[in-house]
């Protein structure tokens, strides 16, 4: 079996143990994108925003599906949504993404794709949260030793990431993944990345 075909199967396992998990319907959503498989990486993406809308870079990822599939319109309507939602929540990234597609299809841009963001105060002690688009206390320090520890600590708020170790858990019980393995240790990490949306 291929490692892809591996970690297929693995977060169909992941998303079939538990049908609101939105972070294995994200995993499984993106392996299917990744294998060409696009109907079923876009019911899988579906899913993703029927249990959480507020996932800007899902809207990109069911919007390539769709393309490729033919199916523009609904690209266009999914990317218009993105960049709405990115842009309430800050997340650049992804909304430059989506508003690049749209031009590349010729598409109307939607006003969020031009507006500013809302300069957001941040006190001391204080975040502006990749995960929850809101500005919050700060964890007490880096969570790992490591760049990924940093980027967790400027990024994300001290509610998000308890929920974060808490959906780290899951991944580790339902993947069965041996934390002494640097390879399950990736796997971990691109989870924990995905779901604080960083």
């Amino acid at each position: 079996m291929s490692e892809s075909n591996a970690r297929l199967e693995q977060f169909r396992k992941m998303a079939e143990a538990d049908p609101n998990n939105e972070l294995g319907h994200f995993s499984l959503g993106r392996e299917y994108l990744a294998a060409g498989m696009d109907e079923p990486a876009i019911q899988s993406f579906e899913r993703v925003i029927e249990l959480n809308p507020n996932i800007s870079k899902v809207y990109q990822l069911l919007a390539t599906a769709l393309q490729r599939r033919g199916r523009k319109d609904e690209a266009i309507q999914r990317l218009t949504e993105g960049v709405k939602i990115a842009q309430s929540r800050g997340d650049v990234m992804p909304k430059n993404e989506m508003v690049k597609m749209l031009q590349e299809m010729g598409a109307p841009l939607p006003a969020e794709a031009t507006a500013a963001a809302a300069e957001t105060r941040v006190g001391e002690g204080q975040v502006l949260c990749k995960r929850c688009g809101r500005v919050g206390r700060k964890i007490p320090g880096p969570p790992f030793r490591n760049a990924f520890g940093q980027e967790i600590y400027e990024n994300t708020c001290a509610d998000c990431w308890r929920e974060a170790i808490g959906m780290g858990t899951k991944v580790i019980n339902e993947l069965r993944l041996p934390m002494s393995d640097p390879q399950a240790q990736k796997i971990w990490d691109q989870h924990i990345r995905e779901f604080l949306n960083l």
